[in-house]
Parts: C-alpha cells; sequence; structure tokens
C-alpha cells in the first residue's frame, strides 16, 4: 500500500500541474494504477515463491488487491467535479488517512508515530519532487 501512496500520489501531483485537462490525468493514473498492481502482485509471487511457500498466489492477489484499491480511492475524487483544489486536497486527506490507517492497524504505541511520520514524509517530498517535475514539463512544453 505505501508504494501505491507514494508513487500515484507522486504521479498525480506531477501530472496535475503539467495538464490542465483532467482525463489525461485520469487515465494516465489507471493505467498506471493497473500495470503498477500487477507489477507489485508479480514481484511478490516471485518472492513468496523463491521460498518455497504454499500461498504464493494468495499472497500476490492480496498484494495487487490492496494496491489497487488504494489506487481507486486515491482515483476517486476526480469524478466528484468539485475543482482542481478539491480534487487535489481530497487526494491528499485520503493519501495521509490510508497512512493513518495503515500505521495504526500495523503499529501501537511511540512505533506508530514514528512510523507514521516516516511514511509521510517520504509521501511529501515525493509529491513535492513530482510537483516539481510536472511545473517543469508544464513550462518546458507549453501543455
Amino acid at each position: 500500500m505505501h508504494d501505491a501512496i507514494v508513487s500515484l500520489t507522486g504521479l498525480i501531483a506531477g501530472l496535475f500541474f503539467a495538464f490542465t485537462d483532467t482525463n489525461i490525468i485520469v487515465i494516465s493514473c489507471v493505467i498506471s494504477s493497473i500495470t503498477a498492481s500487477l507489477s507489485m502482485g508479480a514481484a511478490n509471487y516471485l518472492a513468496v515463491k523463491s521460498e518455497n511457500h504454499a500461498k504464493a498466489m494468495k499472497s500476490a492477489l492480496c498484494t495487487s488487491g490492496a494496491y489497487m484499491l488504494t489506487c481507486v480511492l486515491l482515483i476517486l475524487p476526480f469524478f466528484a467535479s468539485v475543482g482542481r483544489a478539491a480534487t487535489l486536497a481530497s487526494i491528499i486527506a485520503i493519501a495521509v488517512g490510508i497512512i493513518f490507517m495503515f500505521n495504526f492497524f500495523s503499529y501501537r504505541g511511540a512505533a506508530f508515530y514514528k512510523h507514521f511520520l516516516e511514511m509521510l514524509i517520504i509521501c511529501t517530498v515525493v509529491s513535492i519532487i513530482a510537483f516539481a517535475i510536472g511545473e517543469f514539463a508544464h513550462s518546458l512544453f507549453g501543455i
């Protein structure tokens, strides 16, 4: 899920500032989400199978499913038609919520806060870099 949050939030941030047409952003994110979830599932399958685990396929399906669910949640605000600023704010809120819930159920006590902040910082830094790349692409290509 963390990979989905970081990669898709970064992609959305970059595309959001490179393109004004939300259809291009949504199509790009859907294609990226599907291919990335399949890739993560395949990589997980191979990793688990290499350890001679009988549940490699189940693990791969869970990985792909969690990745895709995260991506769907991050793409949903584009369909609300509430304006660009509200869409971006919703995506950020969803990403923070997913990071919070993931860490809440994975860690307890002081470890929760440490891991939550670490994931939040990583996601934020990647999104800022992607934003800068999107701005650069927008000014370079005039799209």
